[in-house]
């Protein structure tokens, strides 16, 4: 960066949790590029591919968060 600029930005601190998280996505939203901007490794392409082909093959594979959020917590007592 050629000029410093101060962080945390000057009144982020008394922003609320609430506050600060919307600030934070409203700088992203300025300075996220475009996709034509955007440069997206072909590792990533092809992973995308495989799995729309198999979503195309099968179906949706999911399960609801529901019985994954159970597991989970479920694990976590066990430890």
């Amino acid at each position: 960066m050629s000029s410093k600029v101060p962080f945390p930005p000057p009144g982020f601190d008394e922003l609320s949790p609430e506050e600060q998280v919307d600030y934070v996505q409203e700088l992203w939203d300025h300075i996220q590029p475009s996709q034509e901007q955007a440069d997206i490794p072909e590792w990533h392409k092809e992973i995308l591919d495989e799995r729309m082909a198999r979503y195309r093959e099968t179906g949706f594979e999911g399960r609801p968060w529901e019985e994954v959020n159970a597991e989970i917590l479920q694990q976590l007592t066990k430890a």
